[in-house]
């Protein structure tokens, strides 16, 4: 299955607010960050939560974003990175 993001894309987190239990803290959706790692294919946790398989497996990135834009604020050169499934990014 292959990659929709490569290393160095810039993206943006999805600003979607679904009920139930998801994956992405809240405070990271709308902002925008860079791929900087590909960890694998794995099976979905927000269907895995309500004990489904989960099926098929979807890429996992590490995103990382400069502290200012998650916060709003200047923040010197301070980042931040996370793993956020692909289905919640899209090209910024």
């Amino acid at each position: 299955m292959p990659y929709r993001f490569a290393i160095g894309d810039r993206v943006r987190v999805k600003a979607l607010y679904p009920p139930g239990h998801v994956r992405t803290p809240v405070y990271i959706r709308g902002k925008q960050g860079v791929i900087t790692a590909q960890h694998g294919h794995f099976p979905n946790p927000e269907q895995l939560a309500y004990g489904r398989d989960g099926l098929p497996p979807i890429p996992l990135y590490g995103v990382t974003f400069d502290l200012a834009e998650v916060l709003g604020r200047p923040a010197g050169r301070d980042r931040l990175t996370l793993d956020i499934y692909e289905h919640w990014l899209e090209p910024a």
